[in-house]
């Protein structure tokens, strides 16, 4: 294992001591760029300015609710849920994220369940809450993130400018209320349907200790812009694209949606952004589109990766003058791209990397504030999820013959438990405190954790081996002509058990190959091609039987991973 220095980073004790030294440190600094008009230009908002709207907010809300109670936040990423998360946080009571993408039965059924007092949300949502008012057991009060001719809802703009009003006066009912680092303060709820959907316990503690963690790994600074592009209630953006943010000093550039993204990053010039593989293959596909597009600019490109690798053997860095159309493309600033939410192709961030962008992949749940490991900046493995976070232990447990078992991980980062679910809390937390992730894999010679599949997904073969439907899909992802894919097993047959391979094509790609409408016969003898390829690489009880063409994408989680069967 090597001994690298960890990063330098500040202690903090709460999210409020938190933003109290942000505002001492950075308050001249933007801290976020958003946009007051869609398609308008960026508007930055100061440390400062941001601090002491958390501060009036808070005040304010402490007028119709008492400390301690819960309050959801619905809505799409915006400057006012980045106020409220706080403002509820740092002296109000427990915040409740919600994935704005889920049906109203749903949203309903988790503000039940969470025992939420009040709920703030945009006017994208102001119909479903109307829907759902009358299902609503706990909820007294709403606030409308935007005007609204509903009489009996509190207006957001309206209660930051009564709290600033009450500061003045010389209220200190939220700056002087009692802050509890171990205590729960944000509820989360996972993936799933309203029944199976567990509601998460974090402390402050457990992110504070995320906070220093992953900054300790990995250099995050004042003069980093981060583009804003994955849902805002989901842990991961949440804690490391919004709150680690705030904590370094850097600015967070809000994204307006996704077919945006191009038009904004050249607007925002990000250094960094948080990527889910799906996004991070979309941007490597379409530069080596580019690069490759005719045999001369594939010969062109090659010479200069080769080049560049030369070149760093010595010490000598040229990738970003020889790519400088790639920069450009995002930019000209970006340096750093990180993966998260799912394993990713070795080969893709290696191939990043050539081009001068650190992409690097961490591994988290949300039961775990999200981080358990994280590969640094300065030490990577490609194949890993990552090196265990300061503080955090992690093993493997019930290994098979080939050493793979189940991860676990303990450190303070982990959850207080499943909100009024002791049975599950015990299942997924055992008596010395190590969190059961569910997750299969190994941790090598040099401490990186490697993920080969999710327990829940193995497929057992006849013979008792074990096959990890993640590995076979992400050999499929490396050809051009699939662009997603889900392997399962087919236990029909009495006496054998096939494995399945579906497919959604790459259509472009395919049309590339077989001309611009081809029949559907031609795609599946092509993917059935593709697929003889891959398992020329795995033993024989690993190897896909029975291909079948998909016409459209998979289903999605609103965290972009293929929902499988039993989700």
């Amino acid at each position: 294992m090597k001994d690298i220095p960890l990063y330098e980073v500040r202690k903090i004790r709460d999210l409020r001591d938190m933003l109290q030294q942000s505002r001492e440190l950075y308050g001249e600094r933007p801290a976020f760029m958003i946009k007051k008009e869609r398609g308008g230009p960026y508007t930055e908002v100061t440390m400062q300015e941001y601090a002491d709207d958390v501060d009036a907010f808070g005040t304010a809300l402490l007028q119709y609710i008492s400390a301690g109670s819960r309050v959801a936040i619905l809505a799409e990423t915006r400057y006012e849920w980045y106020v409220s998360y706080l403002a509820v946080t740092n002296g109000t009571g427990i915040v409740v994220p919600l994935d704005k993408e889920l049906p109203g039965a749903e949203i309903a059924g988790m503000l039940n369940r969470a025992e939420v007092d009040l709920l703030i949300y945009s006017a994208s949502k102001r119909s479903l809450v109307n829907e759902i008012r009358a299902d609503l057991a706990t909820v007294s009060k709403f606030v409308c993130m935007d005007r609204t001719e509903d009489s009996d809802v509190l207006l957001w703009w309206d209660l930051l400018e009564e709290g600033r009003r009450l500061l003045v006066d010389g209220d200190r009912t939220f700056l002087d209320a009692p802050v509890d680092p171990e205590a729960m303060t944000i509820l989360l709820f996972t993936s799933g349907t309203t029944a199976a959907a567990k509601a998460v316990m974090l402390s402050q503690k457990n992110i504070c200790a995320n906070l220093e963690g992953m900054c300790s790994m990995v250099y995050i600074g004042p003069g980093d812009v981060f583009l804003s592009v994955l849902p805002l209630h989901h842990t991961y953006e949440c804690t490391c694209g919004f709150l680690c943010q705030v904590y370094r000093g850097c600015t967070v550039a809000v994204c307006e949606g996704l077919l945006q993204i191009t038009q904004n990053i050249k607007e925002a010039r990000p250094t960094m952004i948080l990527v889910v593989p799906l996004m991070l293959e979309m941007f490597h596909r379409a530069i080596m589109k580019k690069a490759k597009a005719t045999p001369q600019m594939a010969r062109k490109f090659e010479f200069g990766r080769r080049l560049t690798r030369f070149l760093l053997r010595f010490g000598i860095d040229i990738r970003r003058k020889i790519f400088a159309p790639v920069h450009e493309n995002f930019g000209g600033r970006l340096r750093m791209l990180i993966s998260g939410g799912a394993s990713i192709d070795p080969q893709i961030l290696s191939d990043m990397q050539d081009l001068g962008v650190a992409a690097l992949q961490g591994y988290g749940l949300t039961e775990c504030a999200p981080i358990l490991a994280l590969n640094r900046d300065v030490d990577f493995n490609n194949r890993a999820a990552g090196l265990p976070l300061p503080g955090v232990e992690m093993k493997v447990i019930n290994k098979d013959e080939d050493g793979i078992g189940e991860i676990i991980g303990r450190g303070p980062n982990v959850m207080l438990g499943y909100y009024k679910n002791p049975e599950a809390t015990a299942e997924a937390i055992d008596d010395e405190g190590f969190y059961h992730t569910g997750d299969l894999g190994y941790i090598d010679e040099d401490g990186f954790c490697i993920i080969t599949g999710r327990k829940k997904n193995v497929i057992v073969a006849k013979n008792g081996k074990n096959i990890f439907p993640e590995e076979i899909e992400s050999l499929l992802s490396l050809s051009p002509y699939v662009a997603e894919s889900l392997v399962s097993a087919d236990n029909s047959r009495r006496d054998d058990m096939v494995l399945t391979a579906e497919i959604f094509p790459d259509m472009e790609a395919v049309r590339g190959a077989l001309g611009p409408d081809p029949e559907e016969i031609a795609i599946q003898a092509l993917l059935e091609k593709e697929v003889k390829k891959v398992n020329q690489q795995l033993v024989s009880y690993k190897r896909i039987r029975r291909v079948l063409y998909r016409s459209s994408e998979f289903e999605k989680t609103t965290s972009r991973k293929i929902r499988r069967q039993y989700q």
